[in-house]
């Protein structure tokens, strides 16, 4: 019996291995793409997983990720007395830091708040630090706009 062989490639190819078959390839990435896995099956867990290793040790420096807030300079706030023996200060906040709507000619608990956030971020010997803000007396123009604010503080 003869048996019939053939030296040219395209007879190898022929009669070699299938090759991995491309439309099930391109499918899987089509559908890792689109996310059109069901909910129970591996490939659904593997993204997860994928996901939230990404999310978690991806640094946030990457992406430049900052948290919003007002450019406030320290110029913005000042020191203008300081009683240590009774552990107060008194800071001169300019209003300008504060948005529009935000600024008022008497106190209110949301101004207290809002001064309080303010002065925790911006100077030095209050952050990380417990104070109250004691007292507030805005500074008002002959037209009504609020000037400044000296803030009184006790820690």
């Amino acid at each position: 019996m003869a048996t019939a062989s053939c030296t040219c490639a395209t007879g190898w190819w022929s009669t070699g291995q299938p090759l991995t078959e491309m439309r099930a390839l391109w499918r899987g990435i089509v559908r890792t793409i689109f996310w059109s896995y069901e909910r129970m099956t591996w490939q659904y867990d593997v993204m997860v997983v994928a996901i939230v290793l990404f999310v978690l040790a991806t640094p946030g420096r990457w992406f430049h990720d900052q948290p919003v807030t007002n450019a406030l300079t320290g110029a913005a706030v000042q020191l203008v007395s300081e009683d240590p023996a009774a552990h107060t200060r008194t800071y001169r906040l300019d209003a300008a830091s504060l948005p529009l709507q935000k600024r008022s000619a008497k106190s209110t608990p949301e101004l207290e708040r809002q001064l309080h956030d303010i002065l925790s971020r911006t100077v030095d010997d209050l952050k990380g630090r417990t104070f109250h803000v004691t007292r507030i007396d805005p500074s008002v123009s002959n037209d009504g706009s609020v000037l400044y604010y000296d803030v009184a503080v006790h820690w």
